[in-house]
Order: structure tokens, then C-alpha cells, then sequence
């Protein structure tokens, strides 16, 4: 299978890029499967209805999110008529909404997606790493589904990559998001796992992480309060990760980043 994951859409730019990539990609790269995380969609701070659909319209099949899910009200009440739209797993019982989704692809096959968030200089939340072992003792990579994908939006590099290892050999790519930079370290584990720290994120690359960067420099260097951050409003990259997997078992024989559009140095796989 070919698989895409797109890190955080921050805002506008970071849906026009989308809007204006993806439909290529999905051409170029023969896509089977596609995850968008969405959390700063919506000017920067959540997501819609109708920006799930619109995302959903360009062929993307599941939207994860973070700690910005709930940033707009309507989300609460929205998420649970929705299965492809999910908030992290680790959330406490009785949150709205779910963790993982088993999606079937056009083709027949089973796609397992698992949401969870750190808890390393995050909220304190539920047991990242137990909330993963919950969902994937349901499915067998290879077997009950065809691959498994992990989306960990978590600040600390290091409780990202323990994810990776923990569960290299069990699922066909575990994948950072939250830190809106795009990291250099995408490759296959020792147990055929995909990694890659952070996707990036798709959002305009001229900003402090999306935002615009004269209220964000402000903030720190007065120390400040002042005016609300609001995404920056230039050109957006598309950010994010193409992984190939071995269909018989699952586990990935192929990754590489993908960078379209914007101000970052191009990076297209070739198939």
C-alpha cells in the first residue's frame, strides 16, 4: 500500500496548500490511504464540520488532532457523529469522540489510524504508550488490517521516538506531530517500522510555527500580554510523509518526506 500522512494544517495557508497539492499527489504518488492531522485548521485553533469535509472532498481518509481539538465548541458535539475525525486516545473516559478508526480503502483493504498525545510539556493526560497497547491488541498487522498508523502529538522528541521503538514491528509507521518543523530523520526501524519524528506541518514556513511572527516575537521578547496569535497568511508548504508498505505483512519497505510548495526546499518521492 501507499500511504500519505500530512503534519498540523495551520489555518488558511495550510489548507490551500493542501487544496492545491494533494489532488497531484494523490495522482502521482498512486496514494491508497491518506491521514490529514487537523488541529490548527480552523484560523489556527481547531477544526469544523465543514472543514473535515472539505478534506474528506479531496480524498483524505482519516483527520487526527491534539491538543487544540476542542479549540472550537462545535467539535464537541460534531465528533461523535463523525468516525474519521478523531482526538488522541489518551483522552479520560467518557470524552467525546474516539482514538482510532479502522478505515476501508477503495481496494477493500483495512487501515488502522491511533491518535494519541504525550504527556511530556503537554496537558497531563492518560498513559500515551497504554492507550496504543489498547488499540492495537484488537487488529493484527497483516492480518485484521492491512496497516496501522500512529499519530503522536507530543512537544518532547524523545517521548515520540520511545513510541517508535516500542512499536517498531507492530505497525507500518509511527509519525510525530505538534512541533510544526518538519524533522530529517524519516526511516525504517529494525523491526520495519516507518519513522519519521515530526511530519511538519502544512502551514505557511514564513511565521513562528504558522503564526505570525510579529505577534509571536512580541510575546517573547516583552513578555507581554497582547494581541491574539492568528496564523500568518503567506504561501503554505504541504508537509508530511510518504511510507510504502509490504502488503502481505504490512510493515513498510519505503519512506521518504514530502515537501510541496511555499518556502521549503521541494521533496517529491519518485514511483
Amino acid at each position: 500500500m501507499r500511504l500519505l500522512f500530512l503534519g498540523d494544517v495551520v489555518g488558511r495557508p495550510g489548507r490551500d496548500a493542501i487544496t492545491s497539492h494533494l489532488p497531484d499527489l494523490r495522482r502521482e504518488l498512486k496514494l491508497d490511504f491518506i491521514v490529514v492531522n487537523g488541529e490548527n485548521a480552523a484560523g489556527g485553533f481547531g477544526i469544523t464540520q465543514k472543514i473535515c469535509e472539505e478534506f474528506y472532498a479531496l480524498g483524505v481518509d482519516v483527520v487526527t488532532t491534539g491538543n487544540h481539538a476542542w479549540d472550537q465548541r462545535e467539535t464537541l458535539s460534531y465528533i461523535n457523529a463523525d468516525p474519521r475525525l478523531l482526538r488522541p486516545a489518551n483522552y479520560p473516559p467518557g470524552t467525546p469522540g474516539k482514538g482510532a478508526h479502522v478505515h476501508t480503502t477503495q481496494s477493500g483493504k483495512k487501515v488502522l489510524v491511533v491518535n494519541v498525545m504525550g504527556r511530556l510539556f503537554m496537558d497531563a493526560l492518560d498513559d500515551p504508550f497504554r492507550a496504543v497497547e489498547r488499540e492495537l491488541a484488537q487488529y493484527v498487522l497483516g492480518g485484521g488490517v492491512q496497516a496501522a498508523i500512529i499519530d503522536i502529538h507530543a512537544e518532547a522528541t524523545s517521548e515520540k521516538m520511545a513510541m517508535g521503538h516500542l512499536y517498531d514491528g507492530r505497525v507500518s509507521l509511527v509519525v510525530g506531530t505538534h512541533s510544526h518543523v518538519p524533522t530529517a530523520d524519516a526511516q525504517i526501524l529494525p523491526g520495519k517500522t516507518a519513522y519519521q519524528t515530526d511530519a511538519g506541518m502544512c502551514g505557511d514556513y514564513d511565521s513562528v510555527i504558522g503564526m505570525r511572527k510579529d505577534i509571536a516575537v512580541a510575546r517573547f521578547v516583552r513578555k507581554l500580554p497582547g494581541e491574539r496569535l492568528e496564523p500568518s497568511s503567506g504561501e503554505g508548504t504541504l508537509c508530511g510523509v510518504f511510507v510504502e508498505t509490504d502488503d502481505r505483512t504490512g510493515l513498510a519497505t519505503r519512506v521518504e518526506p514530502v515537501r510541496r510548495g511555499g518556502r521549503l526546499a521541494p521533496a517529491t518521492p519518485v514511483v
